[in-house]
């Protein structure tokens, strides 16, 4: 079975943006469509004369939304960049609401996204196995150990598209100076795969970020789920559209997303189980998200994206 295209949304809605009208304008189009009850919007500020005339154009466009039922905004003055200001939108916007949804401006979710998301919120809202709920899916069916399933826990959070709790983002920290200490070496190796290759290539990341090489705020939420050995539910259909790569972008300025075709999410009426022991809740069957397969393939890449 699949979900219907909900006539409203009920879960509250975060959407973070910057300097990309045409991009933003897609997704709140996107949104126009059903009846959000509760919308957040966080703009970063702009960067130089260039970004405050984009920033300006998205600023108006959001204010002049007249089809949610409650409006809030957080436009920053001046620029903070891609791992401070995203990180202090999700922690404003959790700051006035428990759990919701996460989408930034170049993601277009299908329809039935939010109620996958919020069926799952709901299922595992008190259960601290389960850190984040995701839409984002990379892996193409025949990699995946359960494709009829609705959805599979997998180690990393896809955040193009995804939904948490207060009480996993307040997890989250820019500050990875000690992340060597405090990530168990078992945790470690499972969260990447059990492969070396995902170990080398998380342990590049989590170096980066402590070197300040790279300025972003997911990989250090990932390590967050890591160190506390959580999982993300992630939808095994793909519900969401990437359309921001291209020049615009800050990272993804080439290339393309790498996602599976978009459709419509499978309704997760019970809960998903490990194809191992078939026992209900967190399974470890597909905790990666990525098939046994060799270190080129397409699921191995959503594994370290």
């Amino acid at each position: 079975m699949r979900f219907v295209t909900p006539m409203s949304v009920s879960e509250p809605v975060l959407v973070i943006g910057f300097n990309r009208p045409r991009h933003l304008r897609a997704v709140l189009d996107r949104l126009s469509e059903l009846r959000v009850d509760h919308l957040y919007v966080a703009l970063d500020g702009p960067r130089n004369e260039n970004d405050a005339v984009l920033v300006a154009e998205c600023r108006e466009m959001v204010r002049g939304i007249d089809w949610a039922g409650n409006l809030h905004t957080n436009f920053q003055d001046r620029n903070l960049g891609c791992g401070r200001g995203v990180t202090e939108a999700i922690t404003w916007f959790f700051d006035n609401v428990d759990r919701g949804i996460i989408l930034e401006d170049d993601i277009v979710p299908h329809p039935t996204f939010f109620d996958f998301c919020s069926e799952l919120l709901d299922r595992y809202e008190n259960d601290d196995r389960v850190f984040a709920v995701s839409g984002c899916n990379l892996v193409p069916e025949e990699g995946l150990e359960d494709p009829g399933a609705a959805y599979r826990f997998a180690q990393i959070t896809h955040v193009w598209g995804w939904a948490t709790w207060r009480r996993s983002w307040q997890q989250h920290t820019l500050d990875l100076d000690s992340w060597y200490r405090e990530l168990p070496l078992k945790r470690f190796w499972e969260g990447s795969g059990r492969s070396l290759p995902g170990v080398v290539f998380w342990a590049g990341n989590y170096e980066a970020i402590r070197r300040e090489v790279v300025d972003t705020w997911d990989w250090p939420m990932n390590f967050a789920a890591m160190r506390s050995g959580q999982l993300t539910a992630t939808s095994n259909v793909n519900l969401v559209e990437n359309i921001g790569f291209d020049p615009s972008a800050t990272h993804t300025t080439e290339g393309d997303a790498g996602l599976m075709p978009v459709g419509p999410a499978r309704t997760p009426s019970s809960p998903c189980r490990c194809a191992k022991t078939g026992k209900p809740s967190v399974g470890r069957g597909d905790t990666t998200g990525m098939p046994r397969t060799s270190v080129r393939s397409t699921a191995f890449a959503n594994l370290l994206h």
